[in-house]
């Protein structure tokens, strides 16, 4: 693996060039122009073609957390934040039984699962000296046991634009999470459809530049069309350089408002597409004011700190 261990007789430095755009000739997004009409056509409405950008609203937790806070009623808490949305990333279920067929927005439909946050004990006996004893400890990385969650026909009726596809890069099951993606870009690909490949960190994983670096590339060099990652506060921009295909970020555990607009708007300086929010924004005191600040910074080019103010006039407003 280059990127994780680099051997001494290589003393090349790396070069990201992150001061030179990727070009994407006759396209709007990267590393999207050679795609057939079809493929293009869902990936605008994904991302809005005037900016390249998306704001995504993700609220698909329940399929491994279940009633997760702020998704206790999705027609309650989600719902009214929909028309704020390009694209709203959810579970067939959820799909199915209460967004309208009606919206307009784009799809990014989950397409693995198949494990739970509800991780089993392992037992086994151990020995210090001559003493025998019991030790346990959480299964590991159970989460990382996904399989693929719908068929290439069910993404169809549900006019998906996207399949979203849990990708657990260095854990226990990173092949089978790497073999569900590629199998979903050999179908979706036959129909125009999109695969984003879903960074997911475990419990052995950093969350740095190099680890992103790694994950991302290889999703995208496997054929994975948009990309979702992380923000790391340093070297993001060496990821986006370097992966051939748009990445937008995962919001991540809730921030305070202004430190989720921050993080907003740096990755979107260094090189993101876009962000695919949940909890930053279900969860905040006021998600459809954060919703708004949200857009307001990915696609009206508002700093943090106007993005803050826009959240606070619209709060206070309600």
């Amino acid at each position: 693996m280059a990127d994780i261990q680099t051997s001494a007789s290589d003393k090349k430095e790396k070069e990201y060039f992150t001061d030179i755009p990727q070009e994407a000739p006759g396209f709007f997004l990267k590393g999207s122009h050679q795609y057939d009409w079809g493929l293009k056509n869902r990936l605008s409405k994904v991302f809005n073609p005037k900016d390249g950008r998306t704001v995504m609203l993700a609220f698909d937790h329940g399929y491994f957390q279940g009633p997760t806070t702020g998704l206790e009623r999705v027609d309650q808490t989600i719902l009214p934040l929909e028309p704020y949305a390009d694209c709203l990333m959810l579970t067939r279920g959820i799909q199915r039984s209460v967004i309208p067929a009606s919206t307009t927005k784009a799809i990014a439909l989950r397409a693995s699962g198949g494990t739970s946050m509800v991780s089993p004990m392992e037992e086994w006996e151990g020995e210090v000296g001559d003493k025998k004893f019991k030790l346990q400890r959480p299964g590991f990385e159970p989460l990382s046991n996904e399989s693929t969650a719908l068929n290439i026909e069910e993404a169809i009726r549900l006019n998906a634009s996207i399949l979203a596809v849990q990708v657990f890069v260095g854990s226990a099951y990173e092949r089978q999470s790497l073999k569900n993606m590629t199998d979903l870009v050999d179908a979706a690909s036959r129909y125009g459809i999109g695969v984003m490949g879903v960074v997911a960190v475990g419990r052995a994983m950093a969350r740095n530049a190099q680890y992103f670096r790694l994950a991302t590339r290889i999703m995208a060099e496997l054929g994975a069309n948009v990309v979702k990652c992380y923000y790391t506060e340093e070297g993001f921009e060496t990821i986006t350089s370097c992966c051939p295909v748009p990445i937008v970020i995962a919001g991540g555990k809730k921030l305070p408002e202004l430190d989720a607009l921050k993080m907003s708007y740096n990755a979107i300086q260094q090189g993101a597409n876009g962000v695919d929010m949940g909890r930053n924004i279900f969860q905040s005191d006021d998600p459809i004011a954060m919703m708004q600040a949200v857009r307001g910074v990915v696609h009206e080019g508002l700093t943090p700190e106007q993005g803050f103010q826009k959240y606070q006039d619209l709060k206070g407003k309600r």
